[in-house]
């Protein structure tokens, strides 16, 4: 197995989060939000939520964010929902990313089940 790079080995997650973020907004997703759960759950220190227009689009963002990670030995530790393009996860242990579908996003409302989680805004997190 190939080693993290160097860079790449003391990334927090909030730097993680901003690549993910920064990935997310080039491939055009749409209502970007970051949440910062650190403390409010056990599993992960932030939420990377983001909708996409169609299941083909979805399926796009997830696959950018997984090249980007992976092109700097970031794997993720477990995906799911890449097939269908309905609502995919990504775990890379301290971020975790959420790709709904447009219509879909509304129905499992993330945010509202983590309205207590301060929201980071994209241009502090990407400067």
């Amino acid at each position: 197995m190939r080693k993290l790079k160097k860079e790449y080995i003391e990334k927090s997650g909030r730097e993680l989060a901003a690549i993910c973020a920064r990935v997310a907004d080039d491939t055009k997703a749409e209502d970007l939000i970051v949440l910062d759960v650190r403390g409010k759950a056990s599993f992960t220190d932030y939420f990377i939520l983001m909708s996409g227009r169609s299941t083909r689009h979805v399926q796009g963002l997830a696959e950018a964010i997984e090249n980007e990670l992976r092109s700097k030995r970031v794997s993720s530790k477990h995906s799911e929902g890449l097939r269908e393009g309905i609502w995919v996860l990504l775990d890379f242990n301290d971020v975790v990313v959420h790709i709904f579908y447009k219509d879909k996003r509304k129905f499992y409302d993330l945010e509202g089940l983590w309205h207590d989680a301060p929201r980071i805004e994209l241009a502090e997190l990407l400067a």
